[in-house]
Formats: structure tokens, sequence, C-alpha cells
């Protein structure tokens, strides 16, 4: 369809014979597809398949220009507000998206060695996965520890094992991400501890701490202390690190975690956007300026099997961000409406049915989150759902990013798939649902409110249930599962972390109390204490108390003494 722009040397005589014009030919076009429509309909189908998403969106066999609304085309360029093709003009051509791979096992030593490893064969950033016992604040010689001391992360207890976990890695120089939620702050104050021991201040410390709690209570449960206090904890580290660390982000807005429990893209989309106007808002009553926090407030996105309804929600989210944070959060500064993310191919696709389907389940998702242009990814391993990776399978997921970036040519084109009648409609589709969902999330009293009911929880579980019947029915197919099965199958050599990580970790604990300034440390946990008691900013004794070598759990029982501990109420 041709689309003709009224210019500005137009008569008022041109300009209506123009837009007559345009009209004539979209009523012809409706009579083209209308005509292809009744011809295709006398065609047979492949009775097997539904034609919907995995969202379970319908979808229609083609798109043209009458699916897209009014000035539906991508009027801006990429890096242009409201950045629904890229936050920055020139994408990939300018640099290329972080590759950061997740990785994290046994002791800070074991850990240590992998990122040696990763970094040698070309990762450009550093992902700390924690392991349980750590991600719940328990120090690793804790009784609810025992058992679960570097399954399935990297054990962390002090700023010891901090330092230990990045030895020989200038933390100057790499950009380093956290997963960790409840004691995000807690582990952010033993980075700080550790890059100091360096000799590296905070202001040039660069990566991201997830410190997303509002997901925990809706999705995955790594939670320490209440909603408030919690939310409390989060805003402090705003303030603290706007003026201390102006380089780091100090939250990862996630919707990986609300889409690997069964959510739609639509409801990852809405739901994740939601909790980050939440702290938008947050920042805002403790009288933060809105452009000092906003550009270091950071996304988290899953990028799941759907490969255009994937790059469509990437889209749409800068566009929703963009849009809120200028006009109803009043942002100023441009860094505030650029929305920057982190995507993470989709664990919850992965199957322990023939494996190897995974590299190239994760291929296609990887290329979904870089043609939605992402900022950093990180690609799964293929034997991720029988164990932690292997040095091969890690260095396969690596691989499959340098393949993307250095051999594909889609880094060369900003949104190569801008102005495709798909992906243009779809990324509307996506922006009307979403705004449906924040209307109903109003409707429930806001995000806390529908937390605390169970609104977020029942609507994710819902959509788990519908999803994994089709499965079951077998209307959804899933390749090696329920169909293409194998009776046999190759056994996969898998990661094995021994119990001596534990053993190891428990004796460095012990060490690290008979060797540390006993009376120090009670003096910092009590100014924690005092700090918090008085509802100041607590990540200034925090970080006092991560430079005395206290402990991960030391830090959490002062402050569950003050704060109070959740327990999720029973909704279903």
């Amino acid at each position: 369809m041709t689309t003709w722009h009224v210019g500005p040397s137009d008569t008022e005589a041109d300009a209506r014979a123009r837009l007559a014009e345009q009209e004539r030919e979209l009523e012809r076009l409706r009579a083209e597809v209308a005509e292809w429509r009744a011809r295709a309909a006398k065609l047979p189908l492949r009775e097997e398949v539904d034609f919907t998403s995995v969202s379970g969106r319908s979808v229609e066999p083609v798109y043209t220009p009458l699916d897209l609304p009014p000035g539906g085309e991508p009027a801006e360029l990429p890096g242009v507000y409201p950045f629904t093709r890229g936050v920055h003009p020139t994408m990939y051509r300018g640099r290329l998206w972080t590759m950061r791979q997740f990785a994290g096992f046994g002791t800070a030593e074991d850990t240590n060695r992998r990122y040696k490893f990763l970094l040698e064969r070309g990762q450009t950033g550093l992902s700390v996965a924690f392991d349980f016992p750590t991600l719940m604040g328990y120090d690793s010689d804790h009784p609810r520890s025992e058992g679960e001391v570097g399954k399935c992360g990297v054990a962390i207890t002090s700023a010891r094992d901090m330092e230990q976990l990045f030895a020989g890695i200038p933390l100057d120089k790499v950009s380093t991400s956290m997963t960790i939620n409840g004691p995000a702050a807690m582990l952010f104050c033993f980075y700080v501890a550790a890059a100091e021991r360096q000799g590296v201040s905070p202001e040039k410390l660069r990566g991201t701490i997830q410190n997303d709690i509002l997901k925990e209570y809706m999705a995955q449960h790594a939670w320490i202390f209440p909603v408030e206090p919690a939310l409390k904890i989060i805003v402090d580290l705003f303030q603290w690190a706007s003026e201390h660390a102006p380089q780091w982000n100090t939250i990862s807005i996630s919707g990986y975690h609300i889409r690997e429990a069964g959510a739609t893209a639509a409801q990852e989309l809405a739901f994740t956007l939601a909790d980050g106007f939440e702290y938008v808002e947050r920042g805002l009553a403790r009288g933060l300026d809105i452009d000092w926090f906003a550009p270091r407030l950071s996304f988290f996105w899953d990028v799941h099997n759907d490969f255009f309804e994937e790059i469509a929600k990437l889209r749409a989210a800068r566009r929703i961000w963009a849009r809120r944070l200028r006009e109803k959060y009043g942002a100023r500064d441009e860094r505030s409406w650029k929305m920057r993310f982190h995507c993470q191919t989709a664990g919850v696709t992965l199957t322990a049915q023939q494996p190897h389907n995974n590299i190239a389940r994760v291929g296609y998702q990887a290329l979904a989150a870089v043609l939605g242009g992402t900022q950093s990814l990180h690609t799964n391993a293929y034997d991720e759902t029988l164990a932690l990776p292997t040095e091969e399978s890690v260095r396969i997921a690596l691989r499959t990013q340098q393949l993307l970036a250095y051999e594909t040519g889609v880094a060369n084109v900003a949104d190569p798939l801008g102005g495709s009648y798909y992906v243009e409609a779809l990324t509307d589709q996506l922006e009307r649902e979403a705004e449906g969902l924040f209307a109903e999330i109003e409707a429930q009293g806001g995000v806390v409110h529908a937390l605390e009911s169970g609104w977020f929880q029942r609507q994710i579980a819902s959509s788990s249930a519908r999803f994994q019947a089709e499965v079951e029915q077998g209307r959804r197919i899933v390749v090696g599962v329920n169909e293409f099965v194998e009776t046999s199958e190759h056994e996969v050599d898998i990661l094995k972390v021994s119990d001596t990580a534990e053993r190891s970790q428990r004796e460095g604990v012990a060490r690290l109390r008979a060797e540390r300034d006993a009376a120090l440390v009670e003096r910092r946990l009590a100014a924690l204490a005092d700090a918090a008691r008085a509802d100041a900013n607590i990540i200034p004794a925090m970080l006092d108390c991560a430079r005395a070598y206290c402990t991960l759990f030391e830090i959490r029982h002062v402050l569950e003494q003050i704060y109070g501990s959740y327990r999720e109420p029973v909704f279903f």
C-alpha cells in the first residue's frame, strides 16, 4: 500500500484529494483481502494445529496495512522517542550486546575458575548465580543450608567469599550482574567491599543487581522481609548508588521469573512494567528526582519460543516505558525514557528429553532477543534441565551468541523487522493488552494490594494451567516430549557438585569467625540495627558491616528482628 503524507505546500484541495485517493486505495485493499480470504477458506489446513501463539493468542493467516491502526507504521527511527525500534541510533553497529553467561556453583574458587574460562573464550560480562542458601540469606554453616551449599549456584557467606569469587578479575574493567533479590542489598555491599579491597572505588563499578522483590512475591518466592520494609531497602539502594555508584544499575525489574512461572507474553509485559512503575513511585515518594534514579533502572526479560511474539513484546516494552516515564512521571532526561534490558533464553522451554534439541531452541530464542534489541544476553546451556552446565555445554551456549554476532549479519541493521505488518500489528496488540492489564491491576488497588490478595498469583497459575493442558492434550507440540519421541536416548555427561564444597565452605566460615575482629563486628551490627530502627538509609551501615566481614545471616538476623519476616498467605 502506498502511504501519502500531506506536505506544507499542499493546498486544502490537494490535501482532500490525497486523502480521498488514500481511502480508495484502502477500499481496494479491503476488497482484495476479502477475496483472498474467501479463496483461502476453501483450501485444506493442518487439522492438528490451533494456529495460536504460545500465549494462546489467535494468529491471522496474513497481515496487511489493514491490521495497523492509523499511523501504525513505525514513524520514528532507532534511538528516537518512544524507542520502539531501539534505544540507540546505531544499535549493534556501535556496540554489540553484552554476552553475559549466568554461572555459579560450588565454592567461590570453583566459580572463579569458570568465570576465567568464559572470559578467555570471549564472554564480555559476568553474571553470578547464587546457591539457594545465599538467595534466602543463610550462611553456609546454617542448619537450613545443609545439603544445598553450592548446588544450584555459588555459596557466598561474606565479603571474603566475594573477594575470592573475583580474585584476579579487575572489577573496574568488567561488568557484573548478580541475580539476587531478598538479600540483594547485602550482596551488593559485599561486592563493593570486595572491589575496595582491589582498590576500586564504587563510582567505577559497572553492572546490575537484580534486587526486584515484587516479582519474588509474585512468582519466584525467594524473600526475607515483608513487602514494605523490603521496598524501603530497595529505595535506600536507589538513593545511595545514585550518589556513590552512578554507573551501577540498582535494580533489574524482572519479567523472566514471571514468565517462567507460566505467565503469557502480555502478562509478563504488563506485570513487569507495573512493578517498574511501583518502584518509580516509591522513589518519588522518598523525594528522589526522577531523573536522578530512573536512568539506573533496568529490566530483565524472558525470551520464549514464539519468535515474533517475543520480538514484539520487547518493542512494546520500550514504547510503554518511554511514554509513561515522560508523560506520567515527568522525566525530562532522555536516559530516563530509555528502557535498557537483559534477556535470557527461556529455561522453562528446555527439555530433559533429547536435550541436544535445546541447542536449536536456544539459538532461535537468542535471535529473537537480538532482533528485539536487547543490550545484554544469556543463552542457556542445553543440559540445564539435567544439572548445572558443563564446560562443553556452556561453551556451545556462548558460541551461539558469537555466531549470531559475527556470522549472521543480524547486527548490521537496527530493528530489521520494523515495518513488518505482522510485527507492527503484534507490537500494537501487546501494548493494548498490557494497558488493559494495567487497568485491572489498578482496579485491584495497585501492585502491592494485588500481591497481597493473590490476584497476580492466580492470573499466572491460570495461564500456566492452560499451557500445560494444551501440551498434555497434544494440541501444542513439544518436540521430543509429546511428539517425535524416541524410546532410547544417548546419555549426556553432567556436572556434579561434590559435597566437598559444603565442607570447604563450613571450614571457611569457621576460619572467618576466628580471624575477624569480633568486637568490631558487634559494633557494626549494632549500628545497622540503630539505622533500621531510626528509619534511616541503611546502606552505609550495611556496607560497614560488609567491610568488617559480618556474615550474610548475621545481617539478615539483625534486620529481621526489626522488620519481621514475610509469610505468604494461602491463595489457592
